[in-house]
Formats: C-alpha cells, structure tokens, sequence
C-alpha cells in the first residue's frame, strides 16, 4: 500500500506490505466456501513454495483440491498490487502455471463440473481453457458466472452466449477501447459491473 500510484519510472515510499492468496478464481471459491457451499478449484499450480502453500489454503478453508495440479513446468501465478489510500489499485498478473491449464485437466473435472450448480471462470488462465469450462458447464445445464478479467481486446462471442452472468470489472468495462461495453446487451441474461 502506498499514498498513491507511482508513475512511469518513479519509485515512491510505500506503508504497507504483505504476501496473500489471490486470483479471481481462488478467492471467489475460497468465500463460497466459507459462506457454506460445497466448492471445487480447478487450477494448475507450480511446484513451489507458492503453489504449496496455495494447495494448503484451499484445504484449510474446505475447498477440495481433487482438481488441483502442480507441474515444474512453470511457477505458480503471482500478482503484484498495489493500492493507494484512496483504495484505487494497479495490477500486474504473472500466469504462470495457469497458462498451463488446458483441455485435458477440464476432462479429469468433467464430472465434478456437470454436477456442479454454478461454475465460476475468469481470465487468468487460457481464454480457450475458460470458454470449453464455460461450454461444458452450459451443456449441462449448470449456471454460468464470468468474469472477463484481465481484459482482452479479442473475446471470443461465445463468451457471451455461455454467461449466465457476464461479471466485469468497472474500470474495465468503461475503458475506450473496451471490448465488453457495446455487446453486453446481446448476451447474457445478467450484467454486473464490479468496482473491484
């Protein structure tokens, strides 16, 4: 946390720091759990110290880890954030072991996802990865929550007709070159603008 956000090529003096699990996906299903709800993650993560630790954290708040990979392959997804005092933020994602999600870890899930009530996916692992969890979930009848973020200038259509509830992020979708703003009322049954 810092008073404000540093400009290009500036360095500031921060007043807070601190290590914490994230990503859209895992903090969304760690609260469904703790709100009660039987949850799931699907995810790949490195094998590493970060990746370990994320395992454990999914335990500890009861969400089953039946679906979570690690590989060596690539390091677990970080994210450096800051926020300054007026609670504004700027976000930088390293994937890593997301990117490496694919088709055959959705098919090790494929029934876990067909009885789920809601699946939940975000951008931070492959768009390909997202839309065929999106797909298989809307095939069989279980409701779709998306949130589109972080933002890519070539979302596929089928997003939108897969999204029960399309989710994006206010700063997303009011930016100029926003992908998401002119087609939102062509696709899903449920908009949701999100400060966060």
């Amino acid at each position: 946390q810092a008073p404000r956000l540093p400009k290009a090529g500036e360095t500031i003096h921060g007043h807070k720091f601190f290590i914490g699990f994230g990503g859209k996906g895992a903090n969304q299903c760690v609260q469904a759990a703790r709100l009660g709800a039987k949850t799931a993650m699907v995810c790949k993560v490195g094998k590493d110290f970060f990746g370990n630790n994320y395992i454990e954290n999914f335990k500890n708040n009861g969400v089953s880890t039946a679906f979570v990979e690690q590989t060596a392959e690539a390091a677990t997804g970080a994210a450096s954030i800051i926020v300054n005092d007026a609670g504004e933020n700027a976000i930088v994602i390293v994937a890593g072991a997301n990117m490496l999600l694919g088709k055959e870890e959705l098919l090790r899930a494929h029934a876990a996802l067909e009885k789920a009530k809601v699946v939940v996916c975000q951008l931070e692992v492959s768009p390909d990865t997202s839309l065929k969890a999106l797909q298989m979930a809307q095939q069989n009848h279980v409701k779709t929550i998306f949130n589109p973020a972080p933002a890519i200038p070539d979302l596929h259509a089928d997003f939108y007709k897969v999204s029960d509830i399309f989710c994006c992020n206010e700063s997303e979708i009011y930016r100029p070159y926003s992908p998401y703003h002119p087609r939102l009322a062509l696709g899903p049954e449920q908009n949701v603008y999100s400060d966060y």
